[in-house]
């Protein structure tokens, strides 16, 4: 009694089979090779992602420290982060910029940037006007 069944398998069915094997395992790679590739693409974006957010939370906290005069601790109380944490986070944001990222907060809350009007520059009104209080700011919507 055997146990090899009595199936004969033809030369031309091995080959097709290895053939099928090869063709599967040829895939298999691909399919690693583009999810390999796939996920350090993610990586790499979700790095500069990351790098992005960064610098815009040092930025919003140096630009918060300037609009709160360095008041450091104050500022920390507020947000609940050490005040040391606050003072390294700003120090590697130029003054500059932390002046820049103010005037894009004032622009967003839709009011005029305060500015210094000399008599050389605008001879012609020497005078507020009735439609601008003498402090510089306007009416906005949300004064009565």
């Amino acid at each position: 009694m055997t146990t090899t069944p009595d199936v004969r398998v033809t030369a031309a069915e091995i080959r097709r089979r290895v053939r099928a094997g090869q063709a599967l395992q040829t895939k298999t790679r691909e399919l690693a090779a583009t999810e390999a590739l796939a996920a350090r693409e993610a990586a790499v974006e979700a790095t500069r992602v990351a790098e992005a957010a960064a610098v815009a939370a040092r930025e919003a906290v140096a630009a918060a420290l300037r609009l709160f005069e360095n008041d450091a601790q104050l500022l920390s109380e507020l947000l609940e982060v050490p005040a040391e944490d606050l003072e390294r986070e700003a120090r590697t944001i130029s003054a500059a910029r932390a002046k820049e990222v103010i005037d894009g907060l004032r622009a967003k809350a839709g009011r005029p940037r305060l500015t210094r009007r000399t008599a050389a520059a605008d001879p012609s009104s020497t005078e507020p006007s009735a439609e601008t209080p003498a402090d510089g700011w306007s009416a906005g919507p949300d004064v009565a």
